[in-house]
């Protein structure tokens, strides 16, 4: 009587075996249907996170013949070992400290135009301002910057920083900035219209920040382009409720609030 191989597929026909690989923390791996590349960053029952070079995630199964590493076909398969846990971070990226009580505040302080300003800097680096002893204030505009610079009294243990919005050639707020001529005085911008703009477009669902008419108040006009209720505040709350981290701001802004930071805290 003869005896059947269960599997009547010709051998010539059969997939080759492929090494089964864990999927370590930081092991870099390509999936093989969209050709993504990443890191290794969590491994849950089934599916593996990637993360790339650009900070983006993605999820996927981990199927057979599912993954290229160094070229090569492989299976991923659960780590023997749990993956170390990746230190926590803040909101603007640094490194948490567990337990940090917050330092007594310094003398020296960081200005910034309106509250939907300080709203943001405190969204995103409020942490590290509470670990650094750094307090943020805010103006309403910087019309009066010089006489307000002199009221402070900067000197180098208190120094004072101001992040001012628009600052551009040619500008209003240029010609203001560059009336403060202090050592302990660093004044710093973004090029964006309103604080709003320094949010991703993407991050708040949206293509693009609207053009708005010259003499028309930008943060009404934005609201009337996008067909969001003509209430500013509401539609700055919906802004705000969409940033989690400083990837939800553009780069022009985050190096702006890191200096001015390094600056105020510098010994």
């Amino acid at each position: 009587m003869r005896s059947y191989d269960p599997d009547l597929t010709p051998a010539w026909k059969r997939s080759a075996p492929v090494p089964e690989v864990p999927a370590d923390h930081d092991l870099v791996v390509e999936e093989v249907s969209t050709g993504f590349c990443g890191a290794v960053i969590r491994c849950e029952a089934g599916t593996v996170t990637l993360e790339d070079r650009f900070g983006k995630q993605r999820v996927f199964p981990m199927e057979p013949r599912g993954f290229l590493l160094e070229g090569r076909v492989v299976t991923l398969v659960r780590p023997s070992r749990p993956a170390p846990a990746s230190p926590a971070r803040t909101a603007s990226g640094s490194i948490a400290v567990p337990g940090a009580r917050a330092r007594v505040a310094r003398a020296g302080r960081i200005y910034v135009e309106g509250r939907h300003d300080a709203e943001l800097v405190e969204r995103v680096w409020g942490d590290d301002l509470r670990i650094e002893g750094v307090v943020v204030e805010y103006l309403e505009g910087v019309d009066d910057l010089p006489a307000i610079v002199a009221d402070f009294a900067p000197a180098p243990d208190a120094r004072l920083g101001v992040l001012v919005d628009h600052l551009v050639e040619g500008s209003k707020e240029s010609r203001i900035a560059a009336r403060v001529t202090s050592p302990d005085v660093l004044v710093v911008g973004h090029p964006y219209i309103d604080i709003w703009e320094a949010v991703k477009p993407s991050s708040v669902g949206i293509r693009a920040w609207p053009a708005v008419p010259r003499g028309q108040d930008w943060k009404t006009g934005v609201c009337r382009a996008l067909g969001w209720p003509e209430n500013t505040g509401a539609a700055w709350q919906h802004i705000l409720s969409r940033v989690h981290s400083y990837k939800d701001l553009e780069p022009a802004l985050l190096g702006r609030v890191e200096e001015l930071i390094d600056f105020v805290t510098a010994p």
